[in-house]
């Protein structure tokens, strides 16, 4: 992968990104998200950011050898604090982390939005407490997509600050809009899940010490979910 071929994952976020937008993308690693985007006339410039030295580094050689290091502003800051009020963000996107960990990232960083901004988010696992964060902070769901690479299923959330809104807990755990699409990549996500939650239901019952009864209760629940999604 480099800034001319981007992973299935980034090409699918890199298609979610508005027209002229003005994008932070946060946890960069080596900026070919941006670079891509710029050298495609996609956005007008991007905020790079990252919180480690190696990939802060590697991002600022992209931007560099890219020629586009006066469009491309790459900051070595922890989450949302690459972002500067004179930076007009417009979309925000975060890539390869969990699910958690990007919610952190937006609750921590709450004073850097807006709330104009389209988050564009892809996270590794931990949708469910993603997704409640953007209920609880007024942001609406706006398209979300499962896709399949080499053999992991990966989830896109995009949202943005249209609140109140409220979701049941089916669609915080499966997502709102997945719900009603019920594609056959999430169909085949949630055929998996249902093995790995039965699995695991299994070796809580043959487990030498007591499993918490409220972790056994949750495991149960999520796999009477997933069996009425599939029936």
């Amino acid at each position: 992968m480099n800034e001319q071929t981007l992973s299935m994952r980034l090409e699918r976020v890199a298609g979610l990104v508005p027209k002229g937008a003005r994008l932070a993308d946060i946890g960069s690693d080596h900026g070919y998200l941006p670079v891509a985007l710029i050298k495609r006339g996609v956005i007008t410039a991007a905020v790079a950011g990252e919180v480690a030295l190696t990939p802060f580094r590697s991002a600022e050689r992209t931007a560099r050898e890219s020629g586009l290091d006066e469009q491309i502003s790459v900051r070595l800051a922890s989450g949302l604090e690459a972002i500067e009020p004179a930076d007009g963000i417009t979309a925000i996107s975060m890539c390869g982390m969990g699910g958690e960990t990007i919610r952190d990232i937006l609750d921590s960083g709450k004073r850097h939005l807006n709330g104009g901004e389209r988050l564009i988010l892809q996270p590794n696992g931990g949708e469910q407490p993603l997704r409640r964060w953007l209920m609880d902070n007024d942001y609406r769901i706006q398209h979300e997509e499962v896709l399949q690479e080499n053999r992991f299923y990966y989830e896109i959330i995009v949202a943005e600050r249209d609140g109140p809104v409220r979701y049941s807990a089916e669609q915080l755990y499966f997502g709102p809009l997945q719900l009603q699409a019920r594609s056959p990549v999430f169909l085949a996500k949630w055929q998996r899940m249902l093995r790995l939650k039965q699995k695991t239901l299994a070796s809580f019952t043959r487990a030498q010490q007591a499993v918490a009864e409220e972790k056994v209760e949750e495991i149960a629940q999520q796999v009477r979910w997933i069996s009425e999604l599939l029936a």
